[in-house]
């Protein structure tokens, strides 16, 4: 047995020298003391896994601040893109009222004795027969109850049924209860235009009393014949379909309306005009 720990030590011993040995050359090579070797061999795994980590943390640190960076971007670029949806809206409307002028003023110049107060649409109600548009201007401009309501082109909207002082409502001509003496102006023949919503078409006019030798085409104008209310040739719509009615004595047409009530955003009421 002690022959036995004398050869372990003496292995042990050898295997230090040998070591000491080396550690000697290579401290007389690279000019570096044996303890700092020993430190450096134990430190250089830690920096290395603590650089390691660093750069991650600092990799992590870019990303979350360049999201936030990002994030801002982002959020300047939506609302400079709204505003221009914005600025766009706005230019698209000038443009249309402009060409609304443009056109008005080619119908005031036509017709010198209309005057004319604009108005525009602030309210819709269609429910069932009853049709009417709610305008911004009132009675503060001269409007009354009983005015007729036209676009640019000189098409029939309506009729102003009520009035406040700084709103009007105007009954349009898809509203059943409104009736208007027409003219097809094409033939001469007159009858009663009026909503055709009593024969299930909503959305378009139904012009009655038409004598049965009427000859009606489709596209034929069928425009207002003259009246108190309404000067003559304001345009209501165009001939669709005809037929002659169950009594078999008068003929009907079916009109499209030539204003799209649905769309309009600026109308103008008829304050004044000349009878023929």
């Amino acid at each position: 047995m002690r022959h036995f720990f004398s050869n372990r030590i003496r292995a042990v011993l050898i295997i230090a020298l040998l070591v000491a040995a080396l550690l000697a050359v290579a401290s007389s090579l690279t000019d570096k003391n044996i303890p700092n070797m020993l430190l450096q061999s134990v430190l250089t795994p830690l920096r290395s896994g603590a650089n390691t980590v660093a750069g991650q943390a600092q990799q992590l640190y870019d990303y979350i601040f360049q999201f936030e960076s990002i994030q801002e971007e982002n959020q300047v670029l939506k609302e400079q893109v709204a505003q221009m949806q914005d600025d766009a809206r706005a230019a698209s409307s000038l443009i249309r009222e402009n060409e609304r002028l443009r056109q008005l003023l080619e119908l005031k110049q036509a017709h010198e004795d209309y005057e004319l107060v604009d108005g525009y649409i602030i309210a819709r109600s269609s429910l069932d027969w009853v049709n009417t548009l709610t305008i911004n201007r009132g009675a503060a401009v001269g409007i009354q109850v009983g005015m007729c309501a036209i676009t640019e082109h000189g098409e029939v909207v309506g009729l102003v049924s009520e009035v406040g002082p700084n709103y009007a409502v105007i009954k349009t001509v898809l509203d059943s209860s409104l009736q208007i003496s027409a003219t097809i102006s094409s033939t001469g023949y007159s009858g009663m235009v009026t909503g055709g919503y009593a024969t299930g078409l909503s959305d378009m006019l139904r012009m009655e009393y038409l004598p049965t030798a009427a000859q009606i085409r489709n596209g034929d104008e069928v425009v207002t014949a003259g009246s108190t209310v309404y000067p003559r040739n304001l345009i209501l719509g165009h001939v669709v379909d005809a037929g002659l009615e169950e009594n078999a004595i008068e003929k009907y047409a079916i009109l499209q309306p030539a204003v799209d009530i649905d769309t309009l955003e600026q109308i103008f009421i008829l304050t004044s005009y000349k009878l023929d």
